[in-house]
């Protein structure tokens, strides 16, 4: 069988692309279309859910198979799909809104079962899509039209979220950086179970500037910490490290530690607790932020497990009896 060769044109639709003018999801969309291009993979392989926001009308604007779906249950649905279907690649692409308050439930479940599927969750820290109300993720004191004189709510760290959630992948990546996206595209999308991707997003209507701190071409310079596999954690041209002291990651001066004491980054740790040490460095993109691959380990997906049951008890049992099972603890009839 010949591989098709794509183009980023043929995973683009006829639907016009209806994001406010200099919305973070046009680079997004322009990566995400780029990088499964690349893969010579045949277009109806890939199926994307979305569930209710600004980055939920991704859907529309792929070339592929979809759906969008109502709000929080994008996980739940695309479960069901990959665990059916499972020679299919299914993406997930939700917003911190979506994903974070009414999907919270569906987003850790779907990540402790290791479904094996992808997850975009694209963090602009705040509604944007119902005009400007504080999110799960915004920051303590956010002025917003649900927040007058600001929010008094601890927000979620997406990535601290989903480690908690004993996740096997977890990544964060920002949308100005498409390069850095699609390696983290790909290392998703090479991973065997749930994949979990934080993108930082802009919404400049809203929110603008909010990640300014790793994005400004004065500020990210000091600021943005690229985890490197196998690397020690260094930053701001080397002259910061990161070291862990009694469990917590800590940033110190380079040269005021021996080399060997700063922290080798190993993504396959089986136990996430240094990941997890490591996103709790930043709140938010505020200040010394952690990007790369956090988390990476094998584990038994959760449709793999499921269909190896499907067909252990049929090797012990044979094809089920509907009519048998619905009866078999006692049955009545309503007149």
């Amino acid at each position: 069988m010949t591989t098709p060769a794509y183009t980023r044109a043929d995973f683009q639709t006829d639907q016009e692309v209806r994001w406010c003018p200099g919305c973070g999801d046009y680079t997004i969309l322009a990566a995400v279309q780029q990088f499964l291009a690349g893969l010579g993979r045949p277009r109806e392989e890939f199926v994307f859910v979305s569930g209710i926001g600004c980055s939920s009308r991704f859907p529309y604007y792929m070339n592929t198979y979809g759906m969008h779906s109502i709000h929080g249950r994008a996980p739940a649905i695309a479960s069901g799909i990959a665990t059916t279907r499972p020679d299919l690649s299914v993406w997930v692409i939700t917003g911190d809104g979506d994903a974070l308050s009414i999907g919270g439930n569906h987003l850790i479940h779907v990540l402790r079962r290791n479904v094996n599927l992808n997850i975009l969750l694209l963090n602009n820290q705040i509604y944007g899509l119902t005009k400007g109300q504080y999110s799960p993720t915004s920051e303590i004191g956010k002025m917003t039209k649900s927040s007058p004189h600001g929010s008094v709510d601890r927000p979620f760290n997406p990535v601290s979220l989903a480690l908690g959630a004993e996740a096997s992948f977890v990544a964060r990546t920002l949308d100005m950086d498409r390069r850095h996206t699609q390696e983290m595209l790909k290392a998703a999308y090479e991973h065997e179970g749930a994949a979990f991707v934080e993108i930082y997003q802009n919404c400049n209507v809203f929110n603008d500037k909010a990640f300014i701190q790793i994005t400004g071409k004065e500020e990210r310079a000091h600021n943005r910490i690229d985890l490197q596999q196998g690397k020690p954690v260094v930053f701001d041209g080397g002259a910061k490290a990161v070291v862990m002291r009694e469990g917590t990651a800590t940033i110190v001066d380079s040269s005021s530690v021996d080399p060997a004491a700063i922290l080798t980054h190993d993504a396959a740790r089986p136990d996430p607790s240094v990941a997890f040490a490591l996103s709790r460095l930043s709140h938010g993109p505020y200040g010394p932020t952690p990007l790369g691959v956090f988390r990476d380990v094998a584990r038994p997906t959760y449709g793999a497990s499921v269909n190896a049951q499907v067909r252990e008890a049929r090797a012990r049992q044979g094809e089920g009896d509907l009519e048998k099972l619905i009866s078999s603890h006692g049955a009545w009839t309503v007149e």
